[in-house]
């Protein structure tokens, strides 16, 4: 499964319109109805690093190539998709294919933009999709267990397993509560069969987007819509983006060198986007290594916890293959030094073996031979 972030919400909360303003394009369509996406859009978005870009500075690099991650616009959900109302089994299918879900809620009042459920209420939208999910995975559950159940009965050890896993999974489903909220009930063998088997739809990460008017930039820290929506992330342990789909329309819309301009006119340092793809990266719990040099300075992505040969490995297979150490600085004591050569006369740069956890930021030249 790739990883990336699937963008969902209610029809017409401002999910295609955020879409194109991250990938500055226009292939999502925007209408006042519902179920103007159909077809999920996929794009791939540059993750915003400042790091990079210092480094490419410090070494003279010649290009820049930054880290990505991709992002889909998938179908508005309405209440019974999980029983195939509106775009229902079309929806769930596209999110069980996403690996973390940014979820946009409407915080803003206009009167010209129909809300399906009739009035702005963000906790109950984020209600509304948060029981669909819940109730198609209770289904998928309730089916595996009737297909183990019996076997499980009869002695065999794996099925006993199963349905140990599955009945725990369906009794916090019952109680309408995500699975992720309760991941502290199943052991790590557990968790690892639910997403092989059944790949349940409320155990991926979440972040809630709230789509604010341009009024209530830069934070929404008065809108009592963005105040309600972070009380329920915060009892979820879920982080949440506040930004104004408009105004990051308006940004991809004008020439790069006007754009700070109008993000200052809005109090803003940096576009919402910034935050949203830097908060889908940490979702999908990755993190970023660098190679910098004259030719290139670039941007490598690995799940946390990888170690250096597999890290290579990203580079190229016969880097993992004939990983014999890596020359490894991190970021900030590179910044210190004023230069990689500067880091090397002050012996500051490491040289690590294959067992090395690879850290975010972690500077690194690989040696290798096949």
């Amino acid at each position: 499964m790739k990883l990336n972030v699937g963008i969902v919400g209610l029809p017409n909360v401002g999910k295609s319109t955020i879409f194109n303003a991250l990938t500055e394009t226009g292939k999502a369509e925007i209408a006042n109805y519902p179920f103007c996406t159909i077809e999920p859009n996929v794009g791939i978005v540059n993750v915003p690093d400042e790091r990079l870009e210092k480094l490419a500075e410090m070494e003279n690099s010649q290009k820049i190539i930054p880290a990505t991650i991709e992002f889909v616009d998938i179908a508005g959900l309405v209440k019974g998709a999980s029983k195939g109302e509106g775009l229902g089994n079309q929806f769930l299918a596209n999110i069980r294919n996403v690996s973390a879900i940014a979820h946009v809620v409407r915080c803003f009042e206009d009167s010209d933009v129909v809300h399906v459920e009739g009035s702005v209420n963000p906790v109950r939208d984020a209600e509304i999709i948060e029981t669909e999910l819940i109730l198609a995975d209770l289904q998928t559950v309730e089916k595996r267990l009737e297909k183990v159940i019996k076997p499980a009965k009869s002695g065999n050890k794996e099925a006993k397993f199963e349905v140990q896993v599955l009945e725990k999974a369906k009794k916090i489903l019952e109680d309408l509560k995500p699975l992720r909220t309760h991941l502290n009930e199943f052991e790590e063998e557990e968790i690892e069969y639910m997403r092989k088997t059944i790949f349940p739809l409320t155990i991926k990460p979440i972040m809630y987007v709230a789509n604010i008017n341009e009024d209530d930039l830069p934070d929404g820290e008065g809108n009592k819509h963005v105040q309600a929506i972070k009380e329920k992330a915060e009892k979820e342990g879920a982080p949440v983006v506040v930004l104004c789909g408009k105004v990051e329309q308006e940004l991809i819309e004008i020439p790069k060198e006007e754009r700070k301009e109008l993000l200052e006119a809005y109090g803003l340092s940096e576009p919402g986007l910034n935050k949203m793809i830097r908060t889908g990266y940490s979702l999908l719990d990755l993190i970023t290594y660098f190679t910098a040099g004259e030719k290139e300075a670039r941007a490598w992505t690995i799940k946390r916890g990888t170690k250096a040969p597999q890290a290579a490995g990203e580079i190229h297979s016969d880097f993992e293959r004939g990983f014999i150490a890596a020359e490894v600085i991190n970021y900030e004591d590179l910044v210190k030094a004023g230069s990689l050569q500067k880091a090397k006369e002050l012996g500051l740069l490491r040289v690590e073996g294959k067992d090395y956890v690879v850290q975010d930021g972690d500077v690194m030249h690989f040696r290798f031979n096949v």
